[in-house]
């Protein structure tokens, strides 16, 4: 009887952590020139086909290496067109979007969530009949309704049709006035929090940052948090007035340290902090890594997504 209910208990224990669990498959992982690797993340509840794609830099060429890698076991053209359930774009620069943008011919009827500032600049740029077909529901004549545009506000949160999980946003800066979007998914009980491209509050002369820590640190406090994806374009030799709205190891540090003043001493130590868009320049990216190391004295768990290879964030 006893090794009965030893039995169900890890049973259920094993459920559970799986139901609290985000299962992510990046599609691209780098800023920059790398046209065949830019920003987008698969994310899904663990044992769920259901995804969403954070950003969409880079989407056939990175769900060739994820089969490569075995991070699926169904046809190319499966994923992209059953598995990825919706995008949501965090702001419209062409290293987030171009993937989305010249596969959406070859796509199922999706749903594009954003910003009003994303959408707009998406329907007047992009798909626009000249740049590219219209094929949204919204925007320049004729429009082919493959693709429909869902404008996110702040301050609500929104389920995200045909999965299992819902959305707030934060609005960020990134070159002032220029705008860009966090994204905190929602499963259950559990969360990640996915940021766009940011610049730090303090030279971007804004709250945006500080705002989203208040809001998720008693989410940190409650270990409820998976993770944060959270990007480092530059090393810390890059000057403060080049940045053009993108973090650093020492500005990644920083911020995050705003995080633990909030939300308590010692609170961060172990959450999954996965760092994107690296430029691919010389030693840039292995220089990041050097540096975000040295400076770890949060103890965070520092995640270097590869693209194609699939992880667990629980």
């Amino acid at each position: 009887m006893r090794i009965l209910a030893f039995l169900l208990l890890t049973c259920f224990v094993s459920v559970c952590s799986a139901q609290n669990s985000f299962r992510v498959v990046p599609l691209g992982v780098r800023g920059g020139g790398d046209d065949g690797n830019l920003s987008a993340y698969m994310v899904a509840p663990v044992n769920s086909n259901a995804y969403v794609c954070l950003d969409a830099g880079t989407v056939t060429n990175g769900i060739s290496k994820a089969l490569t890698n075995k991070a699926f076991s169904v046809a190319a053209d499966v994923v992209l067109r059953k598995y990825i359930k919706a995008y949501l774009i965090s702001h419209p620069h062409l290293d987030h979007v171009s993937g989305m943008v010249i596969n959406s011919v070859e796509d199922t009827a999706k749903n594009v969530y954003g910003t009003e500032y994303c959408i707009e600049t998406l329907k007047s740029h992009y798909f626009n009949w000249k740049s590219w077909p219209n094929l949204t529901n919204e925007g320049a004549s004729p429009a082919l309704k493959k693709y429909s545009y869902k404008m996110l506000g702040e301050d609500q949160e929104v389920d995200i049709e045909q999965t299992e999980m819902s959305v707030k946003i934060f609005k960020l800066s990134h070159s002032n006035p220029y705008e860009s979007t966090a994204f905190l998914i929602r499963k259950g009980e559990k969360y990640v929090l996915y940021f766009g491209d940011t610049g730090p509050d303090e030279i971007e002369k804004s709250d945006k940052m500080q705002q989203v820590w208040k809001a998720v640190a008693p989410l940190v406090k409650a270990k409820q948090l998976a993770g944060i994806f959270l990007e480092v374009s530059y090393t810390n030799k890059q000057p403060d007035r080049q940045l053009y709205g993108h973090l650093t190891p020492k500005w990644l540090m920083k911020e995050l340290n705003v995080l633990s003043e909030i939300s308590g001493a010692g609170s961060l130590k172990g959450l999954n902090v996965i760092i994107t868009h690296m430029k691919p320049t010389a030693d840039n990216e292995s220089q990041i890594k050097a540096e975000l190391a040295s400076d770890n004295a949060l103890g965070l768990n520092l995640i270097f997504p590869e693209q194609g290879k699939a992880f667990e964030l629980k």
